[in-house]
């Protein structure tokens, strides 16, 4: 392996040290190593416990200290368990509100890649499963990976789904940079427009279904237009275009298929509307069962 590029933007993974964060690292550790970039360790103590903390102690209780020595343990270990290859992860302790210390840290570091664990304990478990992680995507310009399965080997089968916003060719480029030996799968879903209305207002079901082919076909047209301008091959990714209703279909598709790691664009169609960083990316967070990777940025 050459060497890693010590100018390269780091990977930075957001720990509480429960075993999903551990997880997290270890999936962070093994893209450093394949992209040849340094991997940086990440803990934060939330300011409004400590000040809770000091209104109970007082200021400059060594319960204090002990927590911040313990902190620190704790990223040590964390970091000795890791793989060998590589450079040592730098451990980083900051103080402050989580999603403003993490975002604080990337700027500093120039990250290339922000990465979390699915479930935690403490404030990446409201991070992950509340609206923090909202606000997280919508501020950061870095692609996050929320990591919830256990990385024994390289990711083997990738979902993307693309929208044509100007979020999806970037996100398929993403997609190939994070796994560049998986399998894609790239898909989009359609709907029938006014497909109620239209059968409420009496037009016919074979007119409507011929809205259904044009839709598909459209659809498709689109698909390979797309990964065709994001540079891939055609023997390097295999097309999916489905109907319905793109948070339920993404998450069947997911599991019917095999997928490792769902990757999405941070908006949807509309910046305003802002369909996948609102009801898919939280539904496929919520009830797929892979990692995910939403990516941040735009071709347009």
């Amino acid at each position: 392996m050459t060497s890693p590029d010590t100018r390269a933007a780091p990977v930075l993974v957001a720990v509480d040290f429960s075993p999903h964060s551990r997880h997290a690292a270890q999936r962070a550790r093994h893209f450093a190593q394949q992209q040849c970039l340094t991997l940086h360790l990440l803990h934060v103590l939330p300011d409004h416990s400590l000040a809770q903390l000091r209104q109970w102690l007082g200021v400059g209780h060594e319960a204090e200290a002990r927590l911040r020595d313990e902190a620190r343990a704790h990223l040590a270990t964390l970091a000795a368990e890791l793989p060998p290859d590589g450079p040592a992860p730098g451990k980083l302790l900051a103080t402050g509100a989580p999603v403003d210390e993490i975002l604080r840290q990337a700027d500093a570091l120039d990250a290339a890649l922000l990465v979390l664990g699915a479930r935690g304990t403490g404030y990446l478990r409201r991070l992950v499963l509340g609206s923090t992680v909202e606000r997280l995507l919508r501020r950061t310009r870095r692609p996050l990976l929320v990591v919830r399965q256990t990385p024994h080997e390289p990711y083997r089968r990738v979902l993307v789904a693309v929208d044509f916003s100007p979020w999806s060719a970037a996100a398929v480029m993403l997609a190939r940079q994070l796994a560049p030996q998986a399998a894609l799968l790239v898909a989009s879903v359609f709907q029938v427009p006014f497909e109620e209305k239209l059968r409420f207002a009496g037009v016919d079901a074979a007119t409507i279904e011929g809205y259904r082919q044009r839709a598909r076909a459209e659809t498709t047209q689109r698909l390979h237009a797309l990964v065709a301008t994001a540079g891939l091959a055609p023997s390097q990714w295999e097309p999916c275009v489905l109907e319905g209703d793109a948070s339920l279909r993404l998450v069947e598709l997911e599991q019917e298929r095999d997928c490792d790691l769902v990757v999405l664009g941070k908006h949807g169609v509309s910046a305003a509307v802002d369909l996948l960083l609102g009801s898919t990316t939280k539904h496929v967070l919520a009830e797929g069962s892979v990692d995910v990777l939403v990516s941040t940025a735009c071709d347009g």
